[in-house]
């Protein structure tokens, strides 16, 4: 099988920028699949791309490459790392984009805050004692040259994501790390009454609020969602259950809430990081 290498990116298609950087792979190995995860991701948003990366990647063979490139530090001092998974291997600058990534594998991991990300969020460095392997990419010998300080994409994170595909070890790349850095996520909580609280974290292309409350934070089907003033009775088990504004259980596994023939964001008006109540029936 063709080696596999996914392209998660906010470059959009009315420019060049995704064809420059699957060319830069194909220029090294001609044979590898390139598959696009999405370059629709809004401008500079990390943890959008970090929420999608993370609801895709598990889907493919073992070993696949996943090139995550949202990168407000281009050209800074931050640095590229790869990041070796038991089911996967990610290059990305280290600005949390893996975020999801590293919650999803090592949730209660023991973190120290360093200072500030370049979209003013908070950011902290992970440091991990086994199941990941990782190295930060420092040797310009596997880099295009010359390096163009805006486009590490196309310089340093495809000929890097391409060696990786023809089975050159990550440490090859840069020496071996033990950290990486990573953005606050956003966990549901409950209130004084007991109500579990959340938020919308990702609005897809069809307009699906997807919040952060996972199934298994719900004690059931049987509750009431409050939303942008409006209030849900039950979870529906698909989209075309019933008429209105539904909640249903998406196939991310997270709790989200859709109209039947429309959009849920347009219709409620609602934006990623407004909040969503659930309160029990019983």
């Amino acid at each position: 099988m063709s080696p596999i290498i996914t392209l998660t990116t906010d470059f959009g298609y009315d420019d060049a920028y995704v064809a420059a950087v699957k060319g830069a792979i194909l220029n090294i190995n001609p044979e590898a699949s390139i598959v696009d995860v999405t370059h629709s991701i809004g401008p500079q948003d990390i943890l959008q791309a970090a929420f999608v990366l993370n609801a895709a990647y598990r889907y493919f063979p073992k070993q696949t490459v996943h090139v995550a490139i949202v990168d407000p530090g281009v050209g800074s001092e931050r640095r590229g790392i790869i990041l070796k998974t038991p089911s996967a291997i990610f290059v990305a600058p280290d600005n949390g984009i893996l975020s999801y990534v590293v919650d999803d594998l090592f949730p209660n991991v023991v973190a120290q805050s360093i200072g500030k990300s370049p979209m003013n969020q908070p950011i902290t460095e992970v440091v991990f004692k086994k199941g990941l392997e990782a190295a930060a990419i420092t040797d310009p010998r596997f880099w295009r040259h010359p390096v163009s300080p805006t486009f590490h994409a196309r310089d340093i994170f495809a000929p890097v994501a391409a060696g990786l595909s023809l089975g050159i070890s990550l440490y090859e790349f840069g020496e071996k790390i033990n950290s990486l850095h990573v953005l606050p996520i956003a966990k549901p909580s409950l209130d004084p009454d007991g109500n579990l609280i959340g938020l919308v974290l990702h609005v897809d292309h069809f307009g699906n609020l997807i919040t952060n409350i996972r199934s298994d934070n719900l004690g059931g089907k049987d509750v009431v969602i409050e939303v942008a003033g409006r209030r849900i009775q039950g979870i529906s088990d698909y989209y075309a259950q019933k008429e209105g504004v539904m909640a249903v259980v998406g196939s991310s596994g997270y709790l989200e809430m859709s109209l039947r023939g429309g959009s849920a964001c347009d219709f409620l008006g609602t934006m990623v990081g407004d909040e969503v109540r659930v309160i029990s029936a019983a």
